[in-house]
């Protein structure tokens, strides 16, 4: 998606035609000797033949060799392995490298990381990749794009244990941390672009037009621009409250698009919809504390905002009222590849709570009965790493309820509890949150 939208070509030669392209090609591309343009990306994998994959695609070769840092074994679908074992083998490697990159970079301003939640390697190797770079870089921001098991649509039987010590240290250690999950992935390329049978590439296709619209502004002149550390700002309210649904406007069927006359309310209105969130959360079921709208092409500001606040007012018990002018709007003049008009929406809701409840309550399932948990003990964790994992994501599902919950009036000190441990009594105020809404 990059590479189109700057005109660069799978030699990586640039191709395009407009200058606007060029200004700022250099926030993801380097500019090499050979006139080529290389993107600044470090690749890391436990598994060989996963990197291979990747040389293997249209834009492979574009990839600086030196870039790729592999294991040889694998995670196995084992946190303890991608964060204690192998992938502490590996990890000096990668941030070698990782310094390198930064050392090229005239200001840097932070890091994104994507990964998975459910797997070895993404969730035990990205949670001590994470952690390292926070430590060696605490001022830049660290974001993340984070592909969340959802509760329908699961790999391997101790995704939950993966899912929930990743979480405890994206809790930690992210700035923002954009979700995704392939059944909300699932659902929107089956019912709303009508691909009977998608593939990966097709859930990859979302996710990067999100990644394209969130960093739009780092790319490319604007009239209301946007940068990380903006966006930061004025969606986190609190530091630990920083999980973020998204969405993505327009989407319609190839066959109905000659059908369609897109316009800025359209977007708005497909960018708001729960049938366009790209995580298995209603925001329906919750409020929202905050959230951004990011527009591109030959857009209005005025009329954006007319509509956006239009939208907030007819929708007023959707959003608290106790943070004033709580959506952020951003406006950019270049359209997407291939597009005309779209929209990229990023909404900090209480509702994605549901999706936390559901994976801690099917942890509890597994970690109760400790099954599985030898798997993870012989590579030197401690039981007491799961239940203070599982405590701290409890603590936040139990913050996202309170705020849900509070008005203008309260007198509010701050959310989050002094828990100890994640003991029955919060088990079962999760469990009844889950069966009455979910």
């Amino acid at each position: 998606m990059m590479f189109l939208e700057h005109g660069i070509s799978a030699d990586g030669t640039y191709v395009g035609t407009n200058p606007l392209q060029k200004e700022r090609i250099n926030v993801y591309f380097e500019e090499a000797n050979s006139k080529q343009y290389v993107p600044r990306a470090v690749l890391v994998d436990l598994e060989q033949a996963v990197l291979d994959n990747i040389r293997q695609t249209t834009y492979g070769k574009l990839f600086r060799p030196d870039n790729f840092i592999a294991g040889s074994t694998g995670a196995g679908n084992n946190w303890a392995r991608g964060y204690y074992t192998e992938g502490a083998e590996l990890i000096d490697d990668a941030l070698e490298v990782t310094r390198k990159e930064v050392e090229k970079c005239d200001l840097l301003s932070g890091f994104q990381f994507t990964h998975s939640l459910g797997g070895g390697t993404g969730s035990g190797l990205g949670s001590l990749f994470i952690q390292k770079i926070k430590e060696e870089y605490p001022d830049r921001m660290v974001t993340t794009f984070s592909v969340i098991p959802s509760p329908k649509v699961s790999d391997t039987v101790v995704e939950p244990y993966n899912a929930i010590l990743t979480l405890h240290h994206l809790i930690d250690n992210s700035d923002m941390t954009f979700a995704f999950d392939n059944e909300a992935l699932y659902d929107i390329t089956m019912n709303t672009l009508q691909i009977e049978n998608p593939v990966y590439s097709d859930l990859n296709k979302l996710v990067s037009r999100v990644m394209s619209g969130i960093t739009t502004s780092l790319r490319f002149p604007g009239q209301l621009n946007s940068d990380l550390r903006k966006l930061a700002v004025n969606m986190v309210p609190f530091p630990r409250l920083h999980f973020f649904m998204s969405g993505f406007s327009p989407l319609y069927p190839d066959n109905m698009q000659v059908y369609r006359s897109v316009n800025t309310s359209e977007i708005v209105s497909q960018m708001f919809n729960h049938k366009n969130m790209m995580v298995a959360a209603d925001p329906r079921h919750g409020r929202y504390l905050t959230c951004a709208v990011m527009l591109r092409g030959s857009v209005s500001v005025q009329e954006s905002e007319i509509l956006v606040n239009s939208y907030q007012q007819k929708n007023s018990e959707m959003f608290v009222d106790w943070i004033p002018n709580n959506t952020q709007i951003a406006v950019c003049d270049v359209p997407p590849a291939g597009m005309s008009y779209s929209g990229t929406f990023i909404g900090n809701n209480t509702a994605i709570q549901g999706l936390l409840a559901h994976i801690q309550e099917k942890f509890y399932a597994l970690f109760k009965r400790r099954a599985f948990l030898h798997s993870y003990t012989e590579e030197g964790m401690d039981e007491i790493e799961f239940t203070e994992a599982e405590s701290d994501v409890i603590d936040i599902i139990n913050e996202y309820m309170q705020y849900q919950n509070a008005t203008a009036e309260d007198d509010y000190e701050g959310a989050g509890g002094d828990y100890e441990g994640a003991n029955d009594a919060q088990h079962e105020y999760v469990d009844e949150y889950v069966d009455e809404n979910y």
